[in-house]
């Protein structure tokens, strides 16, 4: 089976989320990452996996459901991070962020029977998930992160190694108040969606 890989950060103020202020505050929009990591970890909990693993920049909170081993994310940039994330695996492994609360249990059940490689394209150009059926950490150095391109490229380095490539759907990241807005309507019943309200109820008052 494969190891389901989440990689993610504290959700601290000021240090998360931080295109959702204005109109959030800082304060705010923690918690609204917290929401979207809680609605994340649950649903990695919920699919088949051989092993789950938090890669954490920071330290675990109350939002961390048991059943997951937590490992610090390396030094370095985003490429670095995402390389050494997967360098820990030794077989099939699928990396996904804590950006995506919509994403379901169905689409983290991968089979590499027919495939080398899943790949999720992110609306914002980037990607939400990137799945190797035999982690090598070279194909994710060097590339460059939060970029309109960033998916693009990534994807080429998969077909230029030779790799099969497996398509997920495309799916939005949180970043912004319009994000955030239309990925909770996707998911009404969520962490995230009930959070949302509240902070938006909150900024409405100032």
């Amino acid at each position: 089976m494969t190891t389901l890989l989440v990689i993610a950060k504290e959700p601290r103020p000021g240090r998360v989320k931080t295109r959702l202020t204005p109109p959030f505050t800082p304060e705010e929009a923690a918690e609204l990452a917290e929401a979207a990591l809680a609605d994340t970890l649950r649903t990695v909990a919920a699919a088949p996996a051989s092993r789950r693993v938090l890669v954490l920049d920071g330290a675990p909170g109350p939002w961390l459901p048991p059943g997951f081993d937590v490992v610090p994310q390396c030094a370095g940039g985003l490429d670095e991070r995402l390389a050494d994330a997967f360098a820990r695996c030794t077989g099939p492994a699928l990396l996904i962020g804590m950006d995506t609360p919509q994403v379901t249990p169905e689409l983290l059940t991968t089979d590499f029977t027919r495939c080398d490689a899943y790949f999720g394209p992110a609306e914002d150009g980037g990607f939400w998930a990137l799945g190797l059926t035999r982690p090598d950490p070279a194909l994710l150095r060097g590339v460059p992160m939060s970029t309109p391109v960033t998916g693009a490229v990534q994807r080429q380095r998969l077909v230029a190694a030779g790799l099969r490539v497996r398509d997920l759907p495309c799916l939005r990241d949180v970043d912004t108040a319009a994000d955030a807005q239309a990925v909770a309507a996707l998911v009404p019943r969520g962490r995230f969606a009930a959070r949302l309200a509240r902070c938006a109820t909150a900024a409405g008052r100032r």
